[in-house]
């Protein structure tokens, strides 16, 4: 289970971010106004869900024995015309769409391949990420 994260403004649009005895940083690129200093914040929830991705089909191929010698995530999230997703129940504006390829390198046969498929969607950010969320804010002096 994770800690705390803080993010705090560190001028501009730059946040310093500390997660337990990490330090990161994030801001946005040189044409939305930040200075790149660091991803920005969709980048940062790319990161999450290929970390987690990568993590839980090491660990759940580890424990079957099967030879995964590696595994690589690419990301990317496009914004997408609702009319043009067969997914989607709205039928205007735009929705957030996420693309994940996933190259696993090993020995697999093409059962284990479609097994870590699966696996892949149910990493515990995928999960999150897929399911209703509550997010509870408050201000304090």
């Amino acid at each position: 289970m994770s800690g705390v994260v803080r993010v705090a403004s560190a001028g501009g649009l730059r946040q310093e971010i500390h997660a337990g005895s990490h330090h990161l940083v994030g801001d946005e690129p040189l044409g939305m106004r930040g200075t790149d200093a660091g991803p920005d914040p969709y980048d940062f929830l790319l990161v999450a869900l290929g970390t987690c991705t990568s993590m839980t089909l090491q660990v759940y191929a580890r424990r079957k024995g099967w030879p995964l010698e590696g595994v690589r995530v690419s990301l990317r999230h496009p914004k997408i015309h609702a009319a043009d997703s067969a997914d989607c129940e709205t039928r205007s504006g735009t929705i957030d769409q996420i693309e994940r390829v996933i190259e696993l390198a090993g020995p697999l046969d093409d059962e284990q391949r479609r097994r870590l498929l699966e696996i892949a969607e149910k990493c515990p950010v995928h999960r999150t990420l897929t399911s209703e969320i509550g997010i509870r804010s408050r201000v304090v002096p």
